[in-house]
């Protein structure tokens, strides 16, 4: 028996924009919150932030304002103006438990 890992085939933003609604090629629909999404950016600005001990523990309330397709991961951006986090799909599927 092969096990196919599934891999991201479409994604939108939730009406109320809190959360990510994730389509994989395999037909599971996962969803990742906005503020997990936020919480998980491990781009340069957040990993210093972190390092410094000055990111957030909570971003209530966050919505996702776009969202960018790279092809290889997309590139969130947030209501609190956070625009740097690029997310590869594998990463987004871990985040979502898959």
């Amino acid at each position: 028996m092969t096990l196919v890992a599934p891999t991201v085939a479409d994604y939108e933003a939730s009406a109320d924009l809190a959360t990510l609604v994730v389509r994989t090629t395999q037909d599971d629909v996962v969803g990742i919150t906005a503020e997990q999404l936020r919480l998980s950016c491990k781009c340069a600005h957040c990993t210093r932030a972190r390092f410094d001990d000055r990111f957030p523990e909570r971003f209530a309330g966050i919505a996702i304002t776009e969202i960018g397709d790279l092809g290889y991961g997309l590139n969130i951006s947030f209501s609190d103006g956070h625009n740097r986090g690029i997310y590869p799909k594998p990463y987004l599927l871990s985040l979502a438990g898959r």
